[in-house]
């Protein structure tokens, strides 16, 4: 596992500092440090899985609960009404950087149609 791969385990550690939306003792959600809209938050499970088919293959319950802790980050965020957009980047042509999955929950703005490029993540 390179230090990348690792950057999340080293918050869930708390050896790296992160702004935590949420947690409990499978879940972190920490705000993106690049925020590509107002709400940008990653919600991550613990374990760690190298992406989203695997963590649905190994673990369908703990995918669930990704999405469940999306939906109340963004009841307190305020944009449950809104709208907002989750999303998973799986394997490297999908744009995803850290292998170990995590879901990317963005709003509070109009995000458009999914014409731009690849969120990096």
């Amino acid at each position: 596992m390179s230090d990348m791969d690792s950057l999340f385990l080293r918050i869930i550690d708390r050896e790296v500092p992160a702004e935590i939306v949420r947690e409990n003792d499978r879940v972190i959600a920490i705000r993106d440090i690049n925020p590509q809209a107002p709400t940008h938050v990653l919600v991550i499970p613990k374990q760690r899985y190298r992406n989203a088919a695997e963590l649905a293959a190994a673990d369908p319950q703990l995918l669930a609960e990704l999405f469940t802790t999306a939906r109340e980050i963004a009841e307190s965020e305020g944009i449950d009404e809104s709208g907002y957009r989750l999303l998973f980047n799986t394997n490297a042509d999908a744009g995803q950087t850290i292998f170990h999955v995590h879901m990317h929950l963005l709003g509070g703005e109009w995000l458009g149609g999914m014409t731009g490029g690849p969120l990096k993540g």
